[in-house]
């Protein structure tokens, strides 16, 4: 008998997960992570309902104190880069070193498998022709979570399954009724964990960041407003601004360097251009000639045509066909072939 870890959060598709993987005979063993000190839902809640779920299910369930290793991956990440005035992408960064990378450690070492599991939404196939494994849509585009996953090495592509891929949330919730689980009828999160802990983004970051009082402007330099500091703003972000003008005004750039908040028109936010780094390279190998596909800048953007034109040390251009709004530092550009997730980095100016 096969024997699975099963990353566990407490939620239903992370529940429904094991229990299919149960069904089709393999041994699951489930393993939550411990990942914020404090009172946070997805780790106090979260850890309660896991195990009651595993008792449920007659399976044995471990919990792992990643405590520090969050702290030094994500909350240090997100700190920095909000200091330095980019809009930091955790998400990614957290499955990567967060999460697969120790849970596929942990099943190595303590469990002698090399396979995991989590409810996540994607699929995974393996390419006899380019021999890669493939990291692809989920069937349920409106659930799919491949954006999230493109950090993921070819190691940990060949030892993770994901049997929430090729189904509908609303199978999931179904089948959940039919086993019976106690996560049935559990609504799904959503915000981030730091969000559901903290009350809201702004909050996490005041425990961090010293507010430093600056000035909004528009692209020409005329100072419209004054801000609490340029962490509480995105690039495209026109709510909240607190200024008041005869159209509707974006957040263009942030200017680290005077601590100023730049705003224009939707028009003045396009860009036809940008640089992204930090590339991992998923389901072929690193082009060496430009190539056409089709990009996501944020996890809910509809993908649009692009050229990505290779640079030196592994960055590309990305050129689009018409100017692209709310292009961010900090956030990631995920490439597509169709259904396939070709690789993705992280946007940098």
């Amino acid at each position: 008998m096969k024997k699975v870890i099963v990353g566990l959060s407490g939620g239903v598709d992370s529940s429904v997960a094991a229990a299919i993987l149960g069904e089709q005979g393999y041994e699951v063993i489930g393993l939550t992570l411990w990942l914020m000190k404090g009172k946070g839902q997805c780790c106090s809640e979260g850890m309660v309902d896991a195990a009651l779920l595993c008792e449920q299910l007659g399976i044995p369930h471990h919990i792992v104190d990643s405590r520090e290793i969050f702290e030094k991956y994500i909350i240090n990440y997100l700190v920095s880069g909000y200091q330095a005035g980019i809009t930091p992408l955790p998400c990614s960064q957290c499955n990567k070193s967060v999460k697969f990378g120790p849970m596929l450690r942990y099943a190595q070492e303590e469990h002698n498998t090399d396979l995991i599991a989590t409810g996540h939404y994607a699929r995974i196939q393996y390419d006899d022709h380019t021999q890669r494994y493939q990291l692809l849509r989920a069937v349920d585009r409106n659930k799919d979570q491949s954006y999230f996953l493109y950090d993921l090495s070819q190691e940990i592509l060949s030892s993770v399954v994901f049997p929430l891929g090729n189904q509908s949330k609303d199978q999931t919730r179904q089948m959940a009724t039919q086993y019976h689980l106690k996560t049935a009828d559990k609504p799904d999160s959503q915000d981030l964990c730091l969000i559901e802990a903290h009350g809201s983004m702004s909050t996490f970051l005041n425990k961090y960041i010293t507010p430093k009082q600056g000035e909004i402007v528009n692209l020409e330099g005329y100072i419209l407003g004054k801000h609490e500091g340029i962490h509480h703003y995105t690039i495209g972000q026109r709510k909240g601004l607190g200024i008041a003008a005869a159209e509707p005004l974006y957040v263009v750039s942030l200017d680290h360097t005077f601590n100023r908040v730049v705003v224009g028109t939707r028009n003045q936010a396009g860009q036809d251009s940008c640089i992204v780094s930090q590339i991992n390279w998923v389901s072929l190998a690193e082009p060496t000639q430009p190539l056409s596909s089709s990009v996501q800048i944020r996890y809910r953007s509809s993908p649009v045509t692009v050229k990505i034109i290779p640079l030196e040390e592994g960055r590309v251009k990305l050129t689009f066909a018409e100017p692209e709004f709310g292009i961010t530092p900090g956030q990631a550009a995920v490439f597509y072939d169709g259904e396939v997730l070709l690789g993705g980095g992280i946007i940098e100016k």
